[in-house]
């Protein structure tokens, strides 16, 4: 697939490198194959492939696929470090927020802050704003965490669908959080 081989130190960087560029790009499903492909040709991989395939996935709101792959690493006696730990932390949040409304259970302020800075985490910045609106919707009142998790959102998203988007969004939240603290309404 790659010129990929068992004892080749540049296929096996070539792989990792492939993976992370699927992960950006957002093609999630690429970056697993290519993963799963290297298993399959035995190549000799380390905690930078499976946390680059996890993120990938993570980026794609494939939040069980990254979990599977974070899990894979650990079965595969592959030392964790604090990104690897990040990773399922962040996967987890939204795979339990989502679990949550799918078993009819009404997720509160702290549920939905944990969802906003997991999407932050994955530079979801678009999610993280729907996970706001959807707080709006449900009469929950964002707390300082929720808009700083939204905020910083803004900030580390990758894509820009419109130029100025994420910071004229990121300044609106800022101003609603103010708003909030002036009316007693903003709980820290």
């Amino acid at each position: 697939m790659l010129g990929i081989g068992r004892g080749s130190r540049e296929g096996v960087i070539s792989l990792e490198a492939s993976i992370k560029s699927f992960g950006r790009a957002k093609q999630w499903s690429v970056a697993l194959r290519l993963l799963r492909e290297g298993l399959r040709l035995g190549v000799q991989l380390g905690p930078g492939h499976y946390i680059a395939t996890a993120s990938a996935c993570r980026k794609g709101g494939q939040w069980q696929h990254a979990l599977s792959v974070l899990s894979d690493m650990w079965k595969a006696k592959l030392e964790p470090d604090v990104i690897s730990y990040s990773a399922g932390i962040s996967a987890s949040a939204l795979a339990l927020l989502s679990e949550m409304w799918e078993a009819k259970l009404e997720p509160d302020v702290i549920s939905y802050s944990a969802g906003i800075s997991a999407c932050e985490k994955g530079e979801q910045w678009q999610r993280a704003l729907a996970l706001l609106s959807e707080m709006w919707e449900a009469k929950l009142e964002p707390d300082v965490i929720s808009y700083n998790a939204g905020i910083s959102a803004c900030e580390k998203g990758e894509q820009w669908q419109r130029k100025g988007e994420q910071w004229q969004r990121a300044l609106a939240l800022l101003s609603e959080m103010r708003a909030s603290s002036g009316s007693g309404r903003l709980r820290c």
